[in-house]
């Protein structure tokens, strides 16, 4: 793909996610309910309207679209899919229901089984980090008051990932999933790396901190899907980090037949 159609898939989703994080603040600070889907994990209106609204600014592109809440395409007919976008409209949903502010807006263009692209948007701080394969990584703040009219304008030196950090190693991991086997994965770094810092956090929020120089690993010992993870994926890549299967110690790959995710470990070298 050429690098003009990048930016401008990337100034599209920029745009799908700022709309899509509107409805969800609209959502988040009024007296919402709170559903469960069949696998218990909870469902707001937030999710919906999010989903919805994604979808109909990115149905432009004509290129097939995989959302966390319409999963159910059969791979029979996504296996033949060249590029397609991997989207989870809120991600963090039981942040969300905690109104801790630790949720997110993920956008990802899959290539080939690879996360090329990748757009998470921080409603609840107006953060927005992009990545992209022969453009870079960035985090653009106080994104929802800018009036930019062009993703020129957002990549630039001053935005740029990773950024230089003067701190201890630091392991980011899920406020929500914990594992026996991430707690071993930390006590084995400190016995290489001596002192470290661990810092709990929700969401894709994780892999942000990695893409951004504020963390050196995230491993995740604990179930995740594949829309939880492409867009970061991306991001972190595109900065120079590494998403790593931890089985196969190969880059993590997409669209597979079982949306669920293997153990992985994510770096920032």
């Amino acid at each position: 793909m050429e690098l003009q159609k990048k930016k401008e898939l990337l100034e599209l989703c920029s745009r799908a996610s700022l709309l899509a994080g509107k409805a969800i603040l609209e959502i988040y600070n009024s007296d919402f309910a709170v559903e469960h889907k069949d696998d218990k994990s909870p469902l707001t209106e937030a999710d919906k309207q999010s989903h919805l609204t994604i979808m109909e600014i990115l149905k432009e592109t004509g290129i097939p679209i995989l959302s966390e809440e319409g999963r159910d395409i059969p791979f029979e007919e996504r296996k033949d899919w060249d590029y397609f976008w991997m989207i989870d409209p809120l991600d963090g949903t039981k942040e969300f229901v905690k109104r801790n502010g630790e949720f997110t807006v993920n956008i990802a263009l899959i290539h080939e089984q690879k996360a090329i692209m990748g757009i998470i948007y921080v409603p609840v701080k107006d953060d927005l980090y992009i990545g992209a394969q022969g453009i870079g990584s960035f985090k653009v703040e106080g994104f929802s008051e800018l009036k930019v009219a062009s993703i020129e304008a957002l990549l630039n030196d001053k935005t740029k990932l990773p950024k230089a950090v003067d701190r201890k190693y630091t392991i980011v991991g899920s406020r929500s999933h914990k594992s026996a086997e991430t707690e071993e994965f930390i006590e084995a770094k400190r016995v290489e790396q001596g002192e470290i810092e661990m810092i709990s956090v929700g969401s894709s929020l994780k892999l942000c901190m990695v893409a951004e120089g504020l963390a050196d690993d995230y491993p995740r010992f604990a179930p995740t899907m594949e829309w939880d993870t492409a867009a970061g994926q991306a991001i972190v890549e595109a900065m120079g980090g590494k998403v790593i299967d931890w089985e196969t110690k190969t880059v993590m790959k997409y669209n597979r037949k079982d949306l669920l995710n293997k153990w992985f470990l994510v770096s920032k070298d």
